[in-house]
């Protein structure tokens, strides 16, 4: 059996800062994608909005009684309103996703299904959706294809798009990494740091219809160059021990 055994229970995390128009049809869809499917919650984690997502959620929560939200009296970053959401999660494993409404909450069973695939490796821990058709200008687009260049020729990590917002992984696994700013997008390679295994899966990519997006070539390629060090200076300094079975059993 594997080692973080699927049972159709999920917790899908949404860290959404100044979403309030994306907040309602996001919500509809995922519910709309999950049921009948997995026994679920949404928790959704507002970084700090200043806008009206928070009531928004709030209104939402009779209709879907599945729906969870989580505060932040300021922003704390993308990762950490994930981490939040995860800490707070009450099923075994994740899925991850943008609240911006560009990745398709209808592509999550498609990664789930990977996970009762005996074909997989018994420690897969992450699988990660890859937008090979980006709907993002031509410079976000020139801007990721860079990183992702970058990152994978020094991490080693294998997988083209570790930048995508959709996600599925094991909740355990997820509690076990370091835990900095920005770490969502290495967790590819934090994940085979601990060794398990990782899973590149095509998903749907989507223009974003409202509102306007929190990241720029600055903070998405140049502050993430720190990061990266930092991550392949802690790669180089993991230990992974070969555990011999109990000879007494």
């Amino acid at each position: 059996m594997p080692k973080h055994a699927y049972h159709g229970r999920l917790s899908v995390v949404v860290p959404v800062k100044n979403e309030q128009d994306n907040v309602e049809p996001l919500v509809r869809e995922i519910a709309a994608a999950l049921t009948g499917s997995a026994t679920f919650e949404i928790i959704y984690v507002n970084d700090g909005s200043t806008d009206a997502t928070q009531a928004r959620l709030e209104a939402l929560k009779t209709e879907f009684p599945m729906l969870r939200v989580i505060r932040h009296r300021a922003s704390c970053g993308q990762s950490r309103a994930v981490t939040t959401g995860v800490v707070s999660a009450r099923y075994e494993w994740i899925a991850t996703l943008d609240g911006d409404g560009q990745n398709d909450p209808a592509d999550i069973p498609v990664l789930l299904e990977t996970l009762g695939d005996p074909t997989q490796p018994a420690n897969l821990e992450l699988i990660a959706g890859w937008r090979s058709k980006r709907r993002d200008t031509a410079l976000r687009r020139l801007s990721s294809k860079v990183a992702n260049a970058v990152r994978s020729r020094l991490l080693r990590d294998a997988t083209p798009d570790t930048g995508c917002g959709l996600k599925v992984f094991a909740r355990e696994t997820f509690l076990q990494l370091p835990n900095f700013d920005h770490m969502h997008r290495f967790l590819p390679a934090l994940v085979m740091r601990n060794g398990g295994a990782v899973l590149s899966v095509p998903v749907r990519h989507r223009p974003r219809e409202r509102g306007t997006s929190k990241y720029g070539v600055h903070n998405r390629l140049w502050v993430g160059i720190v990061d990266l060090f930092g991550v392949a200076w802690l790669q180089r300094r993991v230990r992974l021990p070969l555990i011999e079975p109990d000879s007494d059993r």
